[in-house]
C-alpha cells in the first residue's frame, strides 16, 4: 500500500515516524524538493496511493481525479483550505487534522513577530553586522491594543501571552465564546473596527470565501499610521498587492508576514523593504510542534486506513 508525505518538516528530527508508517506495511514516498509541491506533481506521485499525508500543497478536484485509489488524507496541521473536502467526501475519502498540535508554536511566533517588528529587531541587526551602531527608535507594544481576528485556540494562545504586555484586547470571531471572552477581559469587535482602533492586528483565521482578503485596500486604509498587522494564518487572507503598497509608502508601520499568497514572494520589492519581518511559512516549525504533529497525523492516516497502529 503506498503513500505519499509531502510535508518538509515530517520527521526532519523524528525519523520514528517513518518507521511507524513502513511498520505498518506502507510503502512510503516523500517530496524531497524542498518546496511545497504543485498540482502536476502531485497527480503524478499520488497516482498509485492509498493514503497521503499533506502539508499546504494542492489537494484540488483535479488532483484527486488522478488519485483513484486515494482513501486517506491525514493533514499535517490544522487549516484544509488547500483540501477539496466536497471532493474527499463525494469519493469516501477520510479527511483527518491535527488539531491542536501546532497552538502554542503559532502563538510564540506570532508574538516574536510583534516584537521582531515593533523594535525593529532585524533591521538593527542588519546594521549591525554592517559595523552600523547607530540608534534607531521604534515603538512600544507594552500597554498597547492588540486586535485578534480569529478568536480560536491560536488566537486564545496569543491573547494570553499578550496579557503579559497588559495589552488591551480587541478579538473577532464568528463563533463567540463569551465566557471565554468574559474572564480574560477581551472585548469583541468587527474586523472594522479592530482596523481603526488596534496598534496590532493579528490574524488567526481560517482561510474561506468570507475571509479571503478580509485585510484589503480599505481597511488597511483605516489604519493607524503606526498599526502592525501579523500573519501566521494563511497569505490570501490579506490582499498581498494592498499591503505592499501600504508598507513601500509607509501608511503603516510595518508588518510580520509568515505566510503569503504566493511562496515565495515574486515581487522583488518585497525583499527590500525595512519595515517587514518575513518568515518561511515556519511558525509552526518547532521540534515538538512538529514531532507532535506527525504522530497526530500517522494516527490519523493508520486509523482511516484500517491499519493497526505501530
Amino acid at each position: 500500500m503506498n503513500v505519499l508525505v509531502t510535508p518538509r518538516s515530517f520527521g526532519k528530527t523524528d525519523p520514528s515516524l517513518f518507521e511507524r508508517l513502513r511498520a505498518a506495511g506502507l510503502t512510503v514516498t516523500r517530496n524531497d524538493t524542498g518546496s511545497v509541491l504543485d498540482a502536476a506533481t502531485m497527480r503524478r506521485l499520488l497516482a498509485d496511493c492509498e493514503g497521503l499525508i499533506v502539508g499546504v500543497d494542492p489537494v484540488t478536484a483535479d488532483v484527486l481525479d488522478a488519485a483513484p485509489r486515494l482513501r486517506a488524507v491525514a493533514k499535517y496541521g490544522v487549516g484544509v483550505d488547500n483540501i477539496d473536502l466536497e471532493a474527499c467526501a463525494a469519493r469516501g475519502i477520510a479527511v483527518s487534522r491535527t488539531l491542536g498540535a501546532p497552538t502554542q508554536a503559532v502563538a510564540d511566533y506570532a508574538l516574536a513577530l510583534m516584537l521582531a517588528v515593533a523594535r525593529k529587531v532585524t533591521l538593527i541587526d542588519r546594521r549591525c553586522r554592517s559595523r552600523d551602531w547607530s540608534k534607531i527608535t521604534s515603538v512600544d507594544l507594552y500597554g498597547k491594543t492588540l486586535g485578534i481576528i480569529g478568536l480560536g485556540a491560536i488566537g486564545k494562545a496569543v491573547a494570553k501571552r499578550a496579557q503579559g504586555f497588559s495589552m488591551r484586547i480587541l478579538a473577532h470571531d464568528i463563533y463567540w465564546d463569551d465566557a471565554y471572552a468574559a474572564q480574560n477581559g477581551i472585548e469583541r469587535a468587527d474586523m472594522d473596527r479592530i482596523c481603526a482602533e488596534a496598534d496590532v492586528i493579528s490574524l488567526h483565521t481560517l482561510l474561506d470565501d468570507s475571509t479571503r482578503h478580509c485585510i484589503n485596500a480599505a481597511r488597511l486604509a483605516s489604519m493607524k499610521p503606526t498599526a502592525i498587522l501579523i500573519n501566521t494564518a494563511r497569505g490570501e487572507l490579506v490582499d498581498n498587492a494592498a499591503l505592499l503598497d501600504a508598507l513601500r509608502e509607509g501608511r503603516i508601520y510595518g508588518a510580520g508576514l509568515d505566510v503569503f499568497e504566493q511562496e515565495p514572494p515574486v515581487d522583488d520589492a518585497w525583499y527590500t523593504l525595512d519595515n517587514l519581518v518575513m518568515g518561511s511559512h515556519c511558525s509552526s516549525s518547532t521540534r515538538g510542534a512538529t514531532e507532535t504533529m506527525g504522530h497526530m497525523a500517522v494516527d490519523n492516516l493508520l486509523r482511516d486506513l484500517g491499519l493497526s497502529q505501530a
